[in-house]
């Protein structure tokens, strides 16, 4: 892409320039925001550096690339977390510099030195939105002490130019390259919490060389000014009063600025992705002798193509349901789209919800995840505009989009889950090597209260955004990272192993055992079910769905089970001490014996011919259901003969295409269940768990 890049003067803003060339891109011009009068060197700014703005008119030469400038009063007017264009902010001054950089030079992308700050980075995305760019911020949350010893280890030469925080010293630190001040700051850093990147304006740095230059900057007279003599941490800045260019002996002036970069070895976006090759592993090492003991058996190649051309025979009948509580959650469930047009269907069916959103008194700035699954995903695109027409804002749901084996008159389905009040938004919409941005119309993570729902995750690597490359194993792995990366960015205490229920979704039978060793390798007694689907975003092997609780640590964990008819029933529950949240997988699978399930052939007992009936799903269903409910639904009635209401819950029925009832008929089982308060989605797919396993039920509660 063609970039232009936010310059300040600052280490981070040159190294990002720099990562953007590593990346492929091509840098056009730069583009700085400076101080409106003269007689101020230094702007109280939350968004910009303006120390040493005397010097970033010198780059212009230095790099044989047009600079831009614009004045700025350094105001912020709109001091909430997630901007909306406010006239006369600071942020605004931007959006006319790119404005103005639009009228000479076409670019699609902007740089930015962002490395941690929501506040800046959130403001930048906000103005590409409206400009139609990209925003590439290659610096996002990376290892501050790493980052650090990259830049000066590929020739960044820049020096501390202004300091205000304890630990750092007007008289003895301004003017030292960042080499020499590396050790102080990692010791100030352990001692006063220092950050060692200078994040939130603890010192500023000014950019002399680097390898992107052509030519070098020289100070020959500054003046040091003290702004704050405090004696526990003063602030004091370098103003520049003359500064010059020197020619570099062994740079070309007419080079290419990726010409300039082939002298030095810099990290690419696989080099970021490196530490998934290193097993991740718990506290407590599970082997692989010990996952492998409960793997099962898979199909070989030709069954697994098999089974992924078999469609649902039957149409999904539009039956939506709603559960909510008085705690503000509500779960919209089994909601269709009627068009032979994909995308047209999905517009149709996020209709429906807006309108199911509006009878409760709700819109779809209170979803928090929606779940899409799809007929055919071929028209990923198409369907992404038309999700746009309908979910919009800053603060989009997380989301999940498959292809599944719908039939031809059902091209999608979809369920969501809504909250009334306040949550918590991560949508990182910046090009990074942190993890995938998300450009389009969901949000990474969304927390509310202590849980935190994440947004589909598959191996994507976050700096080129194309699937990573060695099969299902390197695709779980980095999958996995996102998560990670993804709940510890909602709350830095939680992490991978707090997530308590999910579900995997692999494109053929035999990625299952893989996933399932990574997945139990990282975590801490998390309920998952695995899923065999045709189609997956971005032709990937494999896609997490997960939900993590910041107080996993306070979870009880069951597994139990039992006999209906001649199959097995097989659940897992996690449920919190105070018993506010509750989850269960459940699956059903045909068995010519219970105590060692083996694949079973032929018809009669045991055979796909005997599949539950009515009775039995439902006997299955309440299995299910009461453990979910278990401890906050009495045994018996009430001393006035009355039966409370169980509390709200969702509930998605996947069940195995060809192997198990119409949806129609299961949707009439779930019609006769109606004293639970159920929001339930019937999904079609390939294969389950297990080669005999035809029915898995996914549910959760909150409180």
């Amino acid at each position: 892409m063609k970039v232009v890049a936010l310059i300040s003067g600052g280490k981070d803003s040159c190294y990002n320039m720099l990562q953007c060339v590593m990346a492929g891109h091509d840098i056009v011009a730069l583009a700085n925001l400076k101080p409106e009068s003269k007689v101020l060197d230094e702007l109280d700014s939350y968004m910009y550096q303006t120390v040493g703005h005397q010097g970033v008119e010198l780059y212009a030469e230095a790099m044989k690339i047009p600079l831009f400038r614009q004045p700025t009063q350094g105001v912020a007017l709109h001091n909430e977390k997630h901007y909306t264009p406010t006239p006369e902010d600071e942020v605004e001054d931007l959006y006319q510099l790119l404005v103005k950089v639009k009228e000479h030079i076409e670019f699609e992308a902007v740089s930015v030195g962002a490395v941690l700050s929501d506040y800046q980075r959130l403001r930048v995305e906000n103005v590409c939105s409206r400009l139609g760019l990209v925003s590439l911020a290659y610096l996002w949350r990376r290892d501050q002490d790493e980052l650090l010893q990259e830049m000066i280890d590929t020739n960044i030469d820049a020096i501390i130019i202004k300091v205000a925080a304890l630990g750092l010293d007007p008289s003895k630190h301004l003017g030292l390259k960042i080499s020499e001040i590396q050790p102080h700051l990692v010791k100030m850093n352990e001692k006063y919490g220092l950050n060692i990147c200078g994040e939130g304006g603890e010192y500023e740095t000014f950019t002399l060389d680097c390898p992107l230059f052509c030519k070098s900057l020289v100070i020959d007279d500054y003046e040091t000014v003290i702004h704050s003599n405090d004696g526990i941490a003063p602030v004091g800045y370098l103003n520049f009063t003359r500064l010059r260019l020197v020619p570099k002996e062994d740079v070309d002036e007419d080079s290419t600025l990726a010409e300039r970069l082939q002298r030095y070895k810099i990290k690419t976006a696989e080099d970021y992705i490196t530490d998934i090759d290193q097993a991740e592993v718990t506290d407590t090492e599970v082997t692989d002798a010990e996952v492998d003991a409960g793997s099962g058996e898979h199909q070989t190649e030709d069954e697994t193509s098999d089974i992924l051309e078999i469609r649902e025979a039957d149409p999904t009948p539009y039956r939506p349901s709603i559960a909510l509580n008085a705690s503000g959650w509500c779960w919209f469930g089994g909601i269709t789209g009627a068009n032979d047009d994909v995308a047209v269907a999905t517009e149709d069916a996020l209709r429906k919800l807006n309108c199911l959103l509006l009878e409760k008194d709700l819109n779809t700035s209170n979803l928090v995840r929606i779940c899409m699954y799809v007929r055919d995903m071929s028209s990923y695109s198409e369907i992404n505009s038309a999700y746009l027409k309908i979910i919009e804002g800053p603060n989009p749901p997380v989301r999940v989009c498959l292809g599944t084996r719908l039939n031809e008159g059902t091209p999608v389905v979809i369920n969501a889950l809504a909250y009334s009040n306040e949550k918590h938004t991560m949508h990182v919409q910046s090009l990074s090597h942190w993890a995938p941005a998300n450009i389009g119309p969901y949000s990474q993570a969304i927390r509310v209260g202590d849980i935190i729902y994440v947004a589909g995750q598959i191996g994507l690597v976050p700096g080129s955004m194309v699937l990573v490359s060695g099969g299902i194993k390197r695709q779980c792995r980095l999958a996995l990272r996102h998560v990670g990366r993804l709940v510890k960015a909602m709350d830095k205490d939680t992490q991978l192993r707090d997530v308590v229920q999910g579900v995997c979704y692999v494109t053929h039978a035999a990625y299952i055992s893989e996933a399932r060793k990574e997945w139990e390798r990282r975590t801490n007694n998390a309920i998952v079910e695995y899923v065999v689907v045709p189609e997956l975003p971005r032709s990937a092997l494999v896609e997490w769905q997960v939900w993590a609780h910041r107080g996993n640590t306070r979870f009880e964990y069951e597994e139990t089970g039992c006999v209906v008819g001649e199959n097995r029933v097989s659940l897992r529950r996690r449920w919190n001490y105070e018993n506010t949240v509750s989850a269960v997988v459940c699956y059903v699978s045909m068995a010519s014996s219970v105590s060692n399930p083996v694949i079973s052939e032929g018809s009669g007992a045991g055979s796909w011919d005997s599949l539950l009936s009515e009775t039995q799903l439902l006997e299955v269903l309440h299995y299910a259901l009461e453990r979910l409910f278990r401890g906050v639904v009495p045994n018996g009635p009430d001393e006035e003969g009355l039966l409370p209401p169980p509390p709200p819950c969702n509930l998605t029925l996947f069940y195995r295409t060809g192997r198990s009832q119409p949806p129609s008929s299961l949707y009439d089982v779930l019609a006769k269940i109606s004293e639970f308060n159920i929001a339930a989605t019937l999904v079609p797919v390939c294969q389950l768990n297990h080669p005999n396993t035809f029915i898995s039920i996914v549910a959760v509660r909150h409180e």
